[in-house]
């Protein structure tokens, strides 16, 4: 998953919420050290997946985005030491610090990119900036996959996104990106958004152009595809990404994915986001 430091769409309620469980967890369970928590939210109310004694791969990503010395501290505390006695630093407040994944799929052929319960990354970026939206920017560039600021823009999204593409749509639009959708997303683009949007086939149809055709004549520099699980759009999905991992053109598959990657566009086309140099606390 990509994350964000602090949350962008958590409110201070649950963030509090989150705090005091994981409080009573790590007292009542009595570790000592560090210990991680999955934490899931549905419907404004907060659930507890699971809890590991354990570090994460997450956790020197929140030490460096906070500036708190994390593994030191588990490292003091299992030795003996207390935590009223170590000097622990307060967190960095002055920016957003964001983390990516980082995919072989270019390197494994015939597996496809679709996202899913497990564990498909080889790696993480991270990125960090004062606006959230250009932290995002600079981890997607450490992922090596370009950002695109010109060109055209595939979208293909399920019935229950298409209506939620509009605004996305219109921001690409007014960034001068040429948008190219499937008959059902361009029908609600066009008719409910007003949007200038070519129309093309499904690849499942057999006839052109479908993107496979667009993609591989130079014309799509983004997919936007939130995958189904049943239909010719299983198929249609996993060709189309595929292709797209292959001729390393970037793609999302959830909404929020889209959302963030237009940021990163608007982000980009005013320039790279100058570096800035991260603090940890030795204790």
């Amino acid at each position: 998953s990509t994350c964000f430091i602090p949350p962008q769409n958590v409110s201070p309620e649950l963030l509090a919420q989150v705090e005091e469980w994981t409080t009573l967890i790590g007292l009542e369970l009595g570790i000592r050290g560090c210990f991680n928590i999955q934490f899931a939210i549905h419907e404004n109310l907060l659930y507890v997946l699971e809890v590991n004694p354990r570090g994460s791969r997450t956790f020197p990503f929140v030490a460096k985005s906070t500036g708190i010395p994390l593994a030191r501290i588990a490292a003091r505390v299992a030795l003996g030491d207390r935590l009223s006695d170590l000097d622990i630093p307060e967190p960095q407040t002055e920016a957003v610090c964001v983390k990516a994944p980082v995919f072989p799929f270019i390197k494994l052929r015939g597996l496809d990119p679709a996202p899913g319960p497990e564990m498909k990354s080889t790696g993480e970026v991270m990125g960090s900036h004062v606006r959230a939206s250009a932290a995002y920017l600079k981890a997607r560039l450490a992922t090596e996959l370009p950002v695109p600021t010109e060109g055209g823009v595939y979208i293909t999204v399920k019935d229950q996104d298409k209506h939620s593409m509009i605004p996305l749509a219109e921001r690409l639009l007014g960034m001068g990106f040429t948008l190219y959708a499937t008959r059902g997303t361009s029908r609600i683009l066009r008719g409910a958004g007003g949007l200038e949007v070519q129309t093309c086939y499904r690849i499942a149809e057999g006839r052109s152009p479908d993107a496979l055709d667009l993609m591989r004549q130079g014309k799509i520099q983004l997919v936007i595809n939130t995958p189904r699980s049943t239909g010719g759009a299983v198929l249609d999905g996993n060709m189309m990404r595929r292709l797209a991992v292959e001729l390393n053109i970037p793609f999302v598959t959830t909404m929020a994915g889209a959302r963030m990657e237009v940021e990163a566009i608007d982000e980009a086309r005013n320039g790279i986001p100058e570096p800035r140099l991260l603090r940890i606390k030795t204790l």
